[in-house]
């Protein structure tokens, strides 16, 4: 499985910073869920929650509610902007 780097912050804080398998978000259009070597996108958020992936994450996975927001999708790896 490809990993990623995903940043989700707010201005002035950091939600999780760090490598993982997936992220799920709730866009606008719909859940989606992203991995590595994604097309690049933007696409606005949603109230709902974020989920963070990953074997190493307690019960594999981190939960983010949220009240919206921006996500960007790069060759780098997803940053949301909350």
């Amino acid at each position: 499985m490809e990993f990623m780097h995903i940043t989700i912050a707010k201005v002035d804080e950091t939600y999780f910073d760090g490598e993982a398998e997936s992220l799920t978000v709730p866009g606008t259009g719909g859940e989606l869920t992203i991995m590595g070597n994604h097309m690049p996108l933007i696409t606005t958020l949603k109230e709902g929650s974020i989920v963070v992936r990953d074997k190493s994450l307690p019960a594999g996975r981190q939960e983010f509610p949220i009240q919206g927001g921006v996500l960007e999708v790069r060759a780098e790896g997803a940053t949301v902007l909350l």
